[in-house]
């Protein structure tokens, strides 16, 4: 994993980025990096045009790329390509989250409603088989919508729903929290110091 890659995780997602310093294999941690990146290309798209058309080609375009990433033939020279490419390998994971998580941006960008699980449930579950193998998707989902509808910003629902996550998460592996901890974090826009300590806390626990 390129250090700029990590930066651009930093950059774009923090939350995300301050759960992945929990992973204490850095093989892994780069593995999660190398997701997050691709997750991070994708929202920055709506920032770099204003056209939804041309927000769709984009997006098209990346749709088109995993065809490279899923038969290991990534485009030479793209360092997010080329890293998501090898951690598909290594883990085998499957193309169909990230398909979703693609045309879910491209239906934003039309101004449809957020697709909760294309968004948040389907990147947290491989998040997790990345950390954990396969075979944990249930234990996180609940987790993703959680995340979700704190990133939507609908946090009464979210506090409903914490309950129902933290008791699906008591199956969730150890080594596999870090992908789910940052659904601890109720206020995006609270300091990082508090972010750390808040997610200190939360992999101590065991709950989000």
């Amino acid at each position: 994993m390129t250090p700029d890659l990590d930066a651009q995780v930093r950059a774009a997602d923090l939350d995300r980025w301050l759960s992945s310093r929990f992973v204490e294999d850095a093989g892994l941690r780069n593995d999660l990096m190398a997701l997050y990146a691709f997750e991070a290309e994708l929202l920055a798209i709506p920032t770099r045009v204003t056209q939804p058309m041309l927000a769709e080609m984009r997006y098209t375009w990346w749709a088109e790329q995993m065809d490279g990433v899923f038969s290991q033939t990534p485009r030479v020279g793209h360092p997010v390509l080329e890293a998501l490419t090898a951690v598909v390998t290594r883990h085998g994971l499957e193309r169909a989250p990230l398909d979703a998580l693609i045309e879910a941006h491209i239906d934003r960008v039309h101004n449809q409603p957020h697709d909760l699980d294309a968004f948040y449930v389907g990147p947290m579950q491989v998040a997790a088989r990345i950390l954990a193998g396969p075979g944990h998707d249930e234990a996180v989902a609940a987790a993703g919508r959680l995340w979700g509808l704190i990133q939507t910003g609908r946090h009464d629902e979210a506090a409903a729903m914490r309950h129902a996550a933290n008791r699906s998460l008591k199956s969730l592996p150890t080594r596999a929290f870090p992908a789910v901890a940052h659904a601890s974090l109720s206020r995006p826009d609270a300091p990082e110091p508090l972010k750390r300590l808040r997610l200190f806390w939360s992999v101590l626990r065991g709950r989000v």
